[in-house]
């Protein structure tokens, strides 16, 4: 009789341990799943954050080149006090060279 509890009692282990096995299994299949599923949508999010990148790289590039056209514009008003400030310090120079050369 003893031997007949004994077997029932590897019996109900083994059970046991196939049960835990089949859900350690299947726990793993999730994550794994889970897995191929997060890796899919970094994928995905690395995409849209390089085309976002690139974008907003073009946006700079386009007001780098508007700020530029606008500092290359100049009002006539702007031209003149300009050449007006150039004369001046050409003056300046002038004046400087003659009293280096006295």
């Amino acid at each position: 009789m003893h031997s007949s509890c004994m077997s029932v009692d590897y019996h109900n282990i083994i059970n046991s341990l196939k049960g835990k096995i089949e859900l350690l299994i299947s726990r793993y299949e999730q994550v794994v799943a889970e897995n191929q599923r997060l890796s899919a949508e970094l994928d995905s999010c690395k995409s849209a954050l390089d085309a976002s990148t690139n974008n907003v790289k073009e946006l700079e590039e386009k007001v780098n080149k508007l700020q530029l056209g606008e500092a290359f514009k100049a009002s006539s008003q702007d031209v003149k006090e300009a050449k007006q400030k150039i004369n001046r310090i050409v003056k300046e120079i002038d004046k400087c060279i003659a009293l280096l050369n006295d």
